[in-house]
């Protein structure tokens, strides 16, 4: 029996030496082979921009040809700038401009030009000399990045980078939400040093454009004291649909208040109009992703299309139109399908009837429309199939095919992908005209150089240091935490309320630091030995069969929690007079846990002292629900995914908040 025994064993111990054979070869493979496309591909790199003086002024003489040309000259209107550059570009060069993918950066904020095992982005992406001199790509966005000196280093040796290119065209830097608390790496950032605000909910839940316009515009300082010029936010998408998995990213499910947020977000990245302190921002997700059929979202392959039971799709356009109100630089179209709203069912980024029909020709945007990410190529990691491409509608079409539709609807720009050679291909075979590409550089290069990145696309290491996360920015973001934290419910006691708990109380505490909680009262180690248990909880999620790797990133499934896990809430709960706080980044279905609470509250991103301030009376609770919570799954089940508040008898309504 013992010999039966080692021959699995012996097997396991096998298969570990294959994989970490493979890990090995991998990580070698990865090093030469970088290090040999680096050296490729710097050899392109022309000669450093020198300057030149005329008149008293300083002009950057980005194609190093001795003169000042019109796109040089920061004296000439943008237009002309624009049509001057325009003249000079070659195909490829137009190409390039038209697609954005991501770029990594090494963690001690050089360069990256090779693949790293421990960034998982870097393995998605090429080495950035490729990307600029042999791709003739100059938009990226980053996801994961160093600290806030590394970053501003980086990204002053990218722009010297992209300055040795033929016409020294500046590159442009786009983020994902980078300020919040709470973060999905896909779709916002870890705040890292940034300063850490609530979730765009939490926004919503405090009710003030006027919070709403100072978080942006703490974020813009921050975003250019890095070098981020464009903002892949805000989500104006509307969370009438409560399964979603995005609902974190907006400003809940009324359109009006959605919109003022939307409009107040944008005027504080961009101001009034763009300019060399401004950061652009890319409204999405046009039309509004938030109707999602069962909440399934369409990064998934199950999902099931958007869809409007309640005949109510010009309601989601309504925080699109504030974006436009305040002059939004650019618009992303979702994943999903509009099931039978338009002429065919293909996804949002391949339909005409939106792209050109409802954005350029009913509401006359000419801004830069982008495509989400990977609409077109499968992203695999040594030749292993890793994430489908999104191409909802067109899943069996070709790259080339895919690609040809998006240029067709009308989109300027390929989110994610770097395969500006295709689209030289649709020109040279006749398939696509360089006057249509021409129409999209126009927009792209319009935004560059209202943002000023032609004349200084540097910024100061210092300042940036001085900048990001500095304490007063910090201050605005745990006063929004503390602001944005909703008081659903307060028993009575013998004293009035259960809450404001008094300070020194005993307490229990979970998923609560204990020298955080310390600060506040006595910190118990059981239940039975305190007065008062105080929980963290978040909303709770569920795996979907057959979504794929992005099904562990994004919530999904049913609102309320299963059996077993209810049940070891709900025994804390039942054991000692409980205070409960949950994570909502949906509205989930809690009518057993709040029935057991005394007191419950709910936060969209905050942290253990924000909570600890308002439990225990440092700061009155003012938030306001900025969407229902049901009081059933059946409930959830019988709405409809189009319409806002419309479960039958909600446990707490939306707007509803209490205070002390």
């Amino acid at each position: 029996m013992k010999k039966f025994l080692k021959i699995p064993a012996l097997i396991l111990v096998s298969l570990a030496g294959v994989i970490i054979l493979f890990l090995v070869v991998s990580i070698l493979w990865i090093t030469v082979s970088g290090s040999k496309a680096a050296k490729k591909y710097m050899a392109l790199a022309g000669d450093e921009v020198q300057t030149l003086t005329l008149d008293h002024h300083t002009f950057r003489d980005l194609n190093k040809n001795g003169r000042l040309d019109v796109y040089e000259d920061n004296r000439c209107s943008s237009d002309e700038r624009v049509r001057d550059l325009l003249s000079m570009m070659t195909l490829e060069e137009k190409a390039g401009l038209m697609f954005i993918p991501p770029i990594s950066i090494n963690r001690d904020g050089t360069v990256a030009e090779k693949p790293s095992v421990t960034d998982i982005f870097s393995l998605m992406s090429k080495g950035s000399s490729e990307l600029i001199y042999g791709k003739k790509i100059n938009h990226f966005n980053i996801f994961m990045s160093p600290g806030k000196k590394a970053i501003a280093e980086w990204y002053n040796q990218i722009q010297r980078m992209a300055e040795r290119s033929r016409l020294g065209i500046p590159v442009t830097i786009a983020s994902d939400p980078r300020n919040s608390y709470s973060s999905n790496f896909l779709a916002s950032i870890m705040s890292g040093d940034f300063s850490a605000w609530p979730e765009p909910l939490g926004l919503a839940a405090i009710h003030d454009s006027a919070t709403t316009f100072q978080f942006a515009d703490i974020a813009r300082q921050e975003y250019l004291a890095a070098g981020i010029r464009l903002a892949l936010h805000p989500m104006a998408d509307l969370a009438t649909e409560p399964r979603w998995g995005r609902i974190n990213g907006t400003f809940g499910e009324d359109a009006q208040i959605s919109a003022m947020h939307t409009y107040a977000y944008i005027k504080g990245f961009q101001g009034d109009s763009l300019g060399s302190e401004s950061v652009a921002c890319m409204t999405k997700h046009f039309s509004g992703g938030g109707p999602q059929k069962e909440g399934i979202d369409p990064h998934f392959p199950i999902a099931k299309g958007q869809i409007y039971p309640g005949n109510n799709f010009d309601y989601h356009l309504i925080p699109f139109e504030a974006a436009f109100r305040a002059n939004t630089a650019g618009i992303m179209p979702y994943y999903g399908i509009p099931t039978d709203q338009t002429s065919e069912n293909v996804g949002f980024g391949f339909n005409k009837d939106i792209i050109t029909g409802l954005l350029r020709n009913k509401y006359h945007f000419d801004g830069v429309i982008c495509t989400d990410w990977g609409l077109i190529t499968d992203i695999k990691v040594f030749g292993i199939m890793m994430l489908p491409a999104r191409a909802r509608g067109m899943e069996h079409a070709t790259y080339e095919e895919r690609m040809l539709k998006i240029i067709e609807a009308g989109c300027d720009q390929f989110g994610g992908e770097m395969i500006p050679g295709m689209l030289v291909d649709l020109v040279m075979t006749g398939k696509v005209s360089e006057a249509r590409l021409d129409t999209s550089v126009i927009r792209l290069l319009r935004v560059k150089f209202e943002l000023g990145l032609f004349d200084n696309p540097f910024v100061d290491v210092n300042h940036s240091v001085k900048t990001i996360g500095n304490p007063d920015f910090m201050a605005a973001g745990r006063l929004a935490q503390r602001k944005s934290i909703v008081l659903l419910k307060n028993s009575p006691s013998e004293n009035g309320k259960i809450l404001p708990l008094k300070e020194g109380a005993r307490i229990f505490v979970m998923n609560i630091k204990p020298e955080t909680a310390s600060k506040y009262g006595m910190v118990m180690e059981s239940p039975d030995k305190a007065d008062f248990a105080v929980i963290r909880i978040k909303a709770p999620t569920q795996f979907l069969k057959g979504s794929g790797p992005m099904g562990r990133l994004f919530s999904s499934g049913d609102l309320n929690f299963k059996e077993k896990e209810l049940t070891e809430i709900i025994d804390v709960l039942n054991e000692v007079p409980s205070i409960t706080d949950i994570y909502l980044d949906r509205p989930a279905v809690i009518p057993e846990i709040a029935s057991a609470s005394k007191g419950l509250l709910a936060n969209f991103g905050a942290d253990d002292e924000a909570l600890l301030d308002v439990i225990f009376g440092r700061f009155n609770p003012s938030g306001r629900l900025p969407f229902e919570m049901a009081a059933s799954m059946e409930a959830v089940r019988n709405q409809k995914e189009d319409l806002p508040y419309d479960s039958k008898d909600p446990l707490f309504p939306f707007g509803f908040g209490l205070n002390y």
